[in-house]
């Protein structure tokens, strides 16, 4: 689902990036506020940005040679509401792309509006109306299975559309290659039947637990609840073991539909006898060498560097987390328990 540079056009991709930019400049509004008033805001965004970095690292198989994974948009929109979870998702996006080449540059916007935007905000439009009706359970399961489809399914039609908007005067494709007759079936069976599942098992798993130990570390409404005591050791807890078994996102090592580098496309269209070479846009694009490109360390096994790339990660925004908490300062919520 992590749209890498060039498949993409960059009409495309500047649209995307238009779309997405009011949603997060709301959210960022919205999280100073919440920010002066509750002290444990702070940390929990460096907990919810974890987490979504976290869950994203354990790829699923898909018949076909493809992987798809989850994401946790709702999970962290039941934690620290949808405003808060746009802005972690953002960030987790950023750090991706930057330090490990996962998602592109341009695409960041695209990126951001599917998974950031839609996830989060249409998950928990869904959870919400059933807590509200007393089914929080089923409102997790259901919120958190849309709202991933959703996503792939935005992914399957921008990607869809650039053969038919941007091609050569001889109808030779400039960007993805692939029809939306190949990526709407591609990306939605995939996420239907396997992703959406893992996304609402996670989601389903993490709340339940969450909701057994520490019931006053969900979201709610400020109509129906205003102070969150987030009990942070719990959460802290999820992150470590998350951490640790991270390697499990290495069981397989195939690229996600629409996720392959130049060399694995290329391979992909000549055994398919779609074409002989790349489309010149992806050919000639935007080409960022990132530090620790798909999570590999130099000189270090590939099970070491997962867990290396995740506990970074994880410091990186606990660090930014308690910048936050230092600018805004001890708040009247700051003596809530942890």
């Amino acid at each position: 689902m992590h749209l890498p540079d060039n498949y993409l056009s960059p009409q495309t991709c500047g649209f995307m990036f238009a779309l997405s930019t009011p949603i997060v400049v709301t959210s960022v509004n919205k999280i100073k506020l919440e920010l002066k008033n509750n002290s444990l805001m702070a940390p929990m965004l460096g907990i919810s940005s974890s987490l979504s970095f976290l869950i994203m690292m354990f790829n699923i198989p898909i018949p076909g040679g493809t992987t798809a994974h989850a994401v946790g948009g709702t999970l962290l929109a039941i934690l620290v509401g949808p405003y808060a979870a746009c802005i972690s998702l953002s960030v987790s996006l950023i750090l991706q792309a930057f330090l490990f080449g996962d998602g592109g540059i341009l695409s960041l916007g695209a990126n951001i509006f599917n998974i950031a935007c839609i996830m989060p905000f249409s998950g928990y439009y869904i959870y919400n109306i059933f807590r509200k009706k007393q089914h929080r359970e089923l409102g997790t399961i259901i919120g958190s299975y849309v709202g991933i489809n959703l996503s792939a399914l935005l992914v399957s039609l921008e990607l869809g559309i650039q053969p038919i908007i941007f091609h050569d005067s001889s109808g030779v494709p400039l960007y993805n290659p692939y029809s939306i007759e190949i990526t709407l079936p591609a990306m939605m069976i995939a996420h239907l039947f396997i992703a959406g599942v893992i996304e609402s098992f996670f989601t389903y798993t993490i709340y339940k637990f969450i909701y057994r130990v520490s019931p006053d570390s969900i979201y709610y409404d400020k109509k129906d609840k205003v102070n969150i005591r987030y009990n942070l050791k719990y959460l802290y807890r999820i992150i470590f073991m998350l951490v640790i078994i991270s390697p499990i996102g290495l069981i397989s090592k195939d690229t996600a539909f629409g996720e392959w580098s130049g060399k694995e496309l290329l391979n992909r269209l000549i055994n398919e006898n779609i074409m002989s070479s790349l489309p010149m846009g992806i050919k000639n694009g935007l080409s960022y060498n990132s530090i620790f490109t798909d999570y590999v360390i130099p000189g270090v096994s590939d099970s070491i560097s997962y867990i290396l790339s995740a506990l970074t990660a994880v410091l990186l925004f606990i660090i930014g987390s308690k910048v936050l908490g230092a600018i805004y300062g001890k708040s009247k919520n700051s003596n809530l328990p942890s």
